[in-house]
């Protein structure tokens, strides 16, 4: 067990049975970030807050989600004149992780200064590369999960993909409910949003729209056989978050079509393999509405 910052020390599991080094640490709070239940390890007096992340040490598990519940934990320590330690079962991986990120929210520090620090305390931690895109993400999202950007939604539709791959191809996945965006259909708001062109049903809002760096154009498309594309390809249609209408589309299948909930035209299609835009960038997962099958609609503010 090693201190890294004022009332902050990271560990693996074995630092559990030593109560004694715990108790001259003064720690207070025990953060466990492990796929095994620490519980049987902890001392049974309740002497100790603990929080347990139920997590693999694997590059497709999900950390990210959890940073800043996890800081407000630690946080509660350190203010209440206490100390937190933070383990895992070999204290490299995902204990570094989540001891990274609080120092990163913590000291307003990047992800690579944040992990040298951490790297100077003890030498031997190593985030796993999943891990590592995470913290760089939560440095882009200025320590603070943002739920309703875009680039968190993406995030969240990819770890989805990776977890429930097996069952999405055998048709036994269920898809959480808070990866899907409200019906714009079923209220009203000043935000623009995308109708279908031919029965002006609203699909979605412009919050939804997953916008992705452009690709290379044409010379993304150089592996096909034949092609049509010269130049720099634009993006003809809309990568976007699920919304609810999406649902019984999505249930037990990998990819499929998209049609308007209304009057049944096709609008695009999905898949939870990708596709590839028509500027050259591959989206994955991708559910994709073509531009020349729905239209934007933007409220006019008029002046009196």
């Amino acid at each position: 067990m090693l201190q890294v910052d004022s009332g902050v020390y990271i560990g693996s599991v074995d630092d559990l049975n030593d109560r004694q080094m715990l108790v001259d640490a003064s720690v207070s709070h025990i953060l466990s970030v492990d796929s095994v239940d620490p519980g049987p390890m902890l001392p049974a007096d309740g002497s100790f807050v603990t929080k347990w992340i139920d997590v693999l040490d694997d590059p497709t598990a999900d950390l990210l989600s959890h940073m800043d519940a996890c800081f407000m934990f630690i946080d509660e320590a350190v203010k209440g004149g206490g100390a937190a330690l933070v383990h895992c079962q070999m204290g490299r991986s995902r204990s570094a992780t989540i001891v990274t990120a609080y120092l990163m929210k913590r000291h307003q520090l990047g992800f690579t200064e944040a992990y040298n620090r951490l790297k100077s305390v003890k030498r031997e931690v190593q985030v796993n590369s999943g891990f590592e895109d995470q913290l760089r993400q939560y440095e882009a999202m200025k320590c603070e999960v943002d739920t309703s950007s875009p680039s968190y939604k993406q995030y969240r539709l990819i770890k989805i993909k990776f977890k429930k791959f097996s069952e999405l191809k055998r048709g036994a996945a269920e898809l959480p409910k808070e990866i899907f965006a409200l019906d714009p259909a079923l209220s009203s708001s000043s935000e623009v949003s995308y109708r279908c062109r031919k029965c002006r049903r609203t699909l979605f809002r412009g919050s939804s729209i997953l916008s992705h760096p452009v690709g290379e154009g044409a010379s993304a498309f150089s592996h096909k056989k034949f092609s049509n594309l010269t130049g720099n390809a634009q993006c003809t249609s809309y990568f976007i978050e699920p919304v609810q209408w999406m649902e019984p589309a999505l249930l037990g299948v990998m990819n499929g079509q998209l049609l308007c909930p209304k009057c049944s035209s096709k609008l695009g299609s999905f898949s939870w393999c990708g596709y590839q835009c028509s500027c050259g960038r591959w989206v994955t997962p991708a559910f994709q509405l073509h531009h020349n099958k729905v239209d934007e609609i933007r409220q006019i503010q008029m002046q009196k």
